[in-house]
């Protein structure tokens, strides 16, 4: 499955043929290769030109391979086999795919709800690595996961110090304190590499190689496919699906990611955030929508539209495979290639755009949001209704003449244009807490309309871009929970518990700031808000 496949159909075709052509003329893939950052403009050049060393990092990585290697057997030589990420956004979710695919467990703590931080603290820690994986330290996420990591291997008898790996920028201030605190290792990255094109560097090797995965094989396939993708050639599939991503006539914004067999486990989970957070700004991009196989969006034929499916092998697919008219790509190939392949695409898609694929500028929103309310500790917003097990708080104005949870619910959907997105944001335990993913295809059936689902606060660091930068047609469902215990972060006047909830009203804020309806749900018990909205959603389907 090393080789790359591609097929397009229907619109996407069609974008293909009127676009291609020009980026041939325009040596658009050569000169991304050659690092050119004039590409997207004036204004984006001064971020262009440190962002772009993602295009060899492939070649460039495999110095680091023997290194982490030999600390893997170092490792495993003391009985430790069990690593954790800590890490937010392209950090975590390029590993957690990398591990997966190549059926290799890495556990990775991406969340702040205190549950899932204690469920991952409480097993094997004695056997355990800790993984810190950030451009500068200064991510909250990460910074709070570390230190109660590092809490917890003393409390334990452990030396924290000998079970603490950090990746970071080379200078940064995580590096330098790293380096004091005497902690294992210090890998660094190369900083002119975003979070979210960072998977073949540092932040996708370390912690997948110490897991086991073999990264050499993986930097193989994307360096294989590096060539190619720099051809400036009509048959260059990087130019095909950035000219199927975002040049359709009219725009089919919304990207329908459904896995076909590819072989490439959570692949879209990472597509999603590479795409949303490097074209969701300036009012405009593409947002990738991730679903199940079979699920309502995949037969819808609305036109903001496009199909992305995702295969073992295009060159197995028959006739009966492909609907010609459809407005959809078939895309195979290495876990590796992809990789390459799509971050090619998504900048791209950006020239295309006419957006700066490499910054954003509306992240820094919600987390100033979290910040003022973790400062200011103002009182609780008071629920508008409470219903059984869940509180009901809104936007201002959505709920007006509402009066039940099922009203509430239904309010939101109609606040969907025709041309929207609903987003489903569940700030709870994504282990624990797996049974809500069951409302995105319900509610997709029931509004017609494709829906999101992200896990807060991982979400931000990925389509929370989109939805505050993008195209204002969301929606937004939040769904918070009471939890059963909470977690102290060392050296920190705030709770896990108090930090996850003041991002998700943070956000929620900055959302509702910008007239966007925003429905916003706490669970008093989780298991029985779960079952509640369940009924609540399946009585809306039957109405």
């Amino acid at each position: 499955m090393s080789e790359l496949g591609f097929i397009a159909t229907g619109a996407a075709q069609a974008a293909i043929e009127a676009h291609v052509p020009t980026l041939v003329a325009d040596a658009v893939a050569s000169r991304i290769a050659a690092k050119d950052a004039t590409l997207w403009g004036e204004a984006a050049q001064a971020e262009a030109s440190i962002r772009l060393g993602w295009v060899d990092a492939a070649l460039n990585s495999a110095a680091l391979v023997p290194q982490i290697l030999a600390l893997r057997d170092e490792l495993r030589a003391e009985g430790v086999n069990r690593i954790v990420l800590a890490g937010m956004g392209g950090s975590s979710l390029a590993p957690e795919v990398i591990s997966a695919t190549n059926d290799v467990e890495l556990v990775v703590c991406d969340s702040t709800e205190p549950e899932m931080i204690a469920g991952i603290l409480a097993d094997r820690l004695a056997t355990t690595a800790l993984v810190v994986s950030s451009k500068s330290g200064s991510t909250v996420e990460t910074d709070s996961q570390r230190r109660v990591f590092e809490q917890a291997f003393n409390d334990a008898g452990v030396d924290a110090a000998r079970r603490i790996i950090v990746v970071t920028d080379p200078g940064s201030p995580m590096d330098a304190a790293s380096r004091a605190a005497g902690y294992r290792a210090v890998f660094n990255a190369d900083p002119n590499v975003g979070g979210r094109y960072s998977a073949l560097t540092a932040f996708g090797l370390v912690p997948t190689g110490l897991a086991g995965v073999d990264i050499e094989a993986f930097l193989e396939e994307a360096a294989a496919a590096a060539e190619f993708l720099a051809e400036d050639d009509e048959d260059n599939i990087a130019l095909a699906l950035g000219a199927a991503m975002a040049g359709t006539d009219p725009l089919r914004n919304k990207l329908i990611f459904s896995d076909e067999g590819s072989g490439l486990v959570g692949f879209a989970d990472w597509a999603e955030q590479l795409i949303a957070e490097s074209t969701g700004k300036l009012s405009t991009g593409v947002l990738p929508v991730v679903v199940e196989e079979h699920a309502p969006e995949t037969t819808n034929p609305a036109a903001d539209l496009l199909q992305i499916r995702l295969v073992a092998d295009t060159g197995l697919l028959s006739d009966d495979d492909i609907d010609a008219s459809a407005a959809s790509v078939c895309v195979s190939g290495s876990l590796g290639a992809q990789m390459l392949l799509w971050e090619y695409a998504t900048v791209i898609a950006g020239r295309l755009l006419g957006i700066d694929p490499f910054d954003q500028p509306d992240v820094e929103a919600a987390k100033v949001a979290a910040r003022a309310l973790l400062e200011a500790t103002p009182e609780p917003v008071p629920a508008v209704l409470i219903e059984d097990a869940i509180e009901v708080r809104a936007s201002a104005g959505l709920l007006d003449g509402v009066s039940d949870l099922s009203g509430a619910v239904a309010a939101l959907l109609a606040a969907l244009p025709e041309d929207g997105y609903l987003s489903v944001q569940a700030y709870l335990d994504r282990f624990g807490d797996a049974a809500i993913e069951s409302v995105r295809p319900a509610l997709a059936a029931i509004t017609n309309r494709p829906v999101t689902f992200g896990w807060g606060p991982r979400f931000l660091h990925s389509t929370g871009q989109f939805h505050k930068g993008g195209p204002r047609v969301g929606a937004y469902l939040q769904v918070t929970a009471e939890s059963s215990m909470d977690l102290s972060i060392p050296e920190r006047p705030f709770t896990f518990g108090e930090l996850i909830s003041a991002q998700a009203s943070g956000d929620a804020n900055v959302l509702a700031d910008l007239g966007r309806p925003v429905l916003r749900l706490h669970f008093r018990d989780k298991e029985a808000g779960i079952a509640q909205l369940d009924k609540i959603i399946a009585g809306l389907a039957s109405a």
